[in-house]
C-alpha cells in the first residue's frame, strides 16, 4: 500500500461509493437524539463555548496572542505544503 496521496488511487470505486453514500446518509437523515437537536443552541453564537481562550483585558497582550495564532496557522499550512511536495504533488 503506497503512502501519502499516493494511496487515494488503490482505494476501489465501490469503496468511494460506500463513503460518499455514508456521508449522504449523515447528512440528510434528520436529528433524532438530544446531541444531535440544533433547537438547544438555536440562541449560542457559532464557537461560543462559554469559556474565551484568547482574551485579555490588556490590549498589548491580547494582541501578542492573536498574532501567535496568526504565525501557528501559517506555520500549520507551510507544514502542509511541505508535506504535499513531499508526496510529488
Amino acid at each position: 500500500i503506497p503512502n501519502g496521496l499516493a494511496a487515494v488511487s488503490k482505494i476501489p470505486a465501490l469503496g468511494w461509493a460506500q463513503m460518499v453514500a455514508y456521508a449522504g446518509y449523515c447528512e440528510l437523515s434528520s436529528p433524532r437524539t438530544r446531541a444531535a437537536n440544533t433547537e438547544d443552541y438555536s440562541n449560542i453564537t457559532p464557537g461560543d463555548y462559554g469559556f474565551k481562550v484568547l482574551t485579555s483585558s490588556d490590549p498589548q497582550e491580547l494582541t501578542k496572542k492573536l498574532n501567535a495564532e496568526i504565525a501557528n496557522g501559517r506555520l500549520a499550512m507551510m507544514a502542509l505544503i511541505g508535506m504535499l511536495f513531499q508526496d510529488g504533488l
